[in-house]
């Protein structure tokens, strides 16, 4: 913890850091915590999703946290409501025994539950735009005395039309609040708002990390929900000399499926936030020992952790953000030898999976399951490989006399059928093996899907106009886009099943309002 101790943070909280399994500040803790403890600027920050921001901006807050005082002392702006339950979590998990509340806000979800926390008395609160207006304006979120606010994510927000919602929230915060400005783009309306707003500022930035190691190969499987433990175990038999992290997005997760596997015979462990410093230790040194091969574990477990020359690592499920898919499988492919990046997708994730191959500039290869036949192949030809080694390399005589023993009253080949079906009982049986469905049909990158576009002839939409908005905003190829019609006030265009989920991804559902592109609707 002496990384973080350096920033000139509390014993309080480095406390609560450690015991979340955190070791070393990333580098825009780094480069922003002292700023926020010991300067008095504004700050902005450019750093991607996944660098750590959260910690950077809340750590400093609960430090110079007043535990005297009832009012609202830091607001927390985020796009969505996704970000805003994650990052009330993390500022939970840090501020350790301190006796500060936090609220979060967002639409979607009852007011009046929200206008009650507020009434009762908060410290921190977290929320989206609208909801966060929609309480300033029914006078029950004052912002009079706010010592600090947060617009983490500028750029999405920006993106998804909240910038005047923005304008008009800063408006109504005291004017002597200090303000964080997080995003992982700087474009002009952005820098334009901290002007507009900020007092003098301090302008940190991180470079963004790139997927650039050839070294790792990455592949993917179609499973459905329901058959991915299935898939995984039959990973797991066929990938040899595993030695390998299994992420997980949840604890609960991480401890179901770390259970299951043992229940299997597999040698696993698990590391989550709640576990332990000194249990935590133990499990990562086992693991740097290579005393099991497998690892499950969740992201913020594993941050921080110097793990080198590991062969795998799996995504049970799909990070929410890309940058934490390539943090990842960043763990594997190191000191130039070849790893592998697996990945687990179902047919709700292929939107997400298109998403993290565009923005981390990677393709995932799809690859199949081995049937239950070639499972027992594979598995046969592992046998005789085992044998074959003792035979050469192990000290067996021990075992001789027991073995003639055994020949002088069985037939050779009753007897090796009878040993290796005590020791693999039913593993060489292919009916052991459940036959596991794709997700998505084989087809459905072939499949043409109509999608609509809400601007027509009267927006000077022509086709040449829709094509080059798609390549700039999507990266989707022009001649992959076909059947374009222009009408009045909207238009169509046809385009395959992949690339329609990478354009609906990205023309994704803003404020309650109408998407630009969506599914068109089938006539009756």
């Amino acid at each position: 913890m002496d990384g973080f101790r350096a920033l000139g943070l509390g014993e309080e909280i480095l406390l609560a850091l450690e015991k979340k399994g955190f070791e070393q500040p990333t580098p825009i803790q780094s480069l922003t915590i002292p700023l926020l403890l010991n300067g008095e600027k504004d700050v902005v920050g450019q750093a991607q999703t996944g660098t750590g921001k959260t910690a950077a901006f809340s750590l400093p807050i609960i430090e110079k946290f007043d535990e005297k005082s009832k009012k609202i002392q830091a607001l927390v702006i985020t796009p969505t409501r996704e970000l805003a339950l994650q990052v009330a979590n993390e500022i939970v998990a840090y501020k350790g025994s301190k006796r500060m509340w936090i609220t979060t806000v967002y639409g979607g979800a009852p007011i009046g539950k929200q206008m009650s926390e507020l009434e009762k008395g908060t410290h921190v609160v977290v929320g989206t735009p609208g909801r966060i207006i929609d309480l300033i304006k029914r006078r029950k979120l004052i912002l009079d005395d706010v010592k600090y606010v947060v617009l983490d994510e500028a750029d999405e927000m920006l993106n998804m039309g909240f910038i005047d919602d923005i304008e008009l929230i800063l408006q109504s915060c005291n004017e002597d609040r200090r303000m964080l400005l997080f995003s992982a783009t700087m474009p002009k309306p952005i820098l334009q708002l901290a002007k507009r707003y900020m007092k003098d500022f301090e302008k940190v930035e991180v470079q963004k990390e790139e997927l650039t190691n050839e070294m790792i190969d990455q592949l993917y499987y179609e499973v459905g929900e329901r058959d991915r433990f299935d898939a995984l175990c039959r990973v797991l038999d066929v990938e040899e000399d595993f030695y390998g992290i299994i992420f997980c997005n949840t604890k609960a997760e991480v401890i179901e499926i770390c259970n299951h596997l043992n229940d299997k015979g597999y040698y696993a462990d698990a590391l989550h936030g709640d576990i332990q410093q000194n249990l935590r230790e133990k499990v990562v040194k086992n693991f740097k020992q290579n005393k099991y091969g497998v690892l499950v574990a969740t992201d913020v477990a594993a941050r921080g952790i110097d793990i080198q020359d590991l062969t795998h690592v799996i995504n049970y499920g799909l990070p929410q953000d890309p940058e934490s898919y390539v943090h990842r499988i960043g763990r594997t492919g190191r000191a130039g030898k070849t790893g592998k990046a697996i990945a687990f997708v179902s047919r709700n994730e292929k939107r997400k999976m298109l998403m993290i191959e565009r923005i981390s500039n990677s393709k995932m290869q799809k690859v199949n399951l081995p049937d239950a036949f070639e499972m027992v192949k594979i598995k046969k030809n592992r046998i005789k490989d085992d044998i074959e080694s003792i035979i050469e390399t192990e000290h067996y005589e021990e075992y001789l006399t027991f073995a003639l023993d055994l020949l002088k009253e069985n037939d050779p080949t009753t007897l090796v059928a009878a040993v290796l079906k005590h020791f693999v009982k039913d593993e060489l049986d292919p009916k052991s093996y459940k036959k596991i469905k794709e997700s998505t049909s084989e087809n459905y990158s072939k499949k043409v899907v109509r999608l609509f576009y809400a601007k027509g002839r009267q927006d000077g939409i022509t086709p040449k106009v829709i094509l080059n908005e798609l390549k700039d905003k999507t990266g989707v190829d022009s001649r992959k886009i076909n059947d374009i019609k222009i009408m009045q006030n909207f238009s169509f265009f046809n385009t395959n099943g992949d690339d329609a989920e990478l354009i609906l991804a990205v023309y994704k559902k803003n404020k309650g309002k109408r998407p630009i592109v969506e599914r068109a609707r089938e006539r009756n």
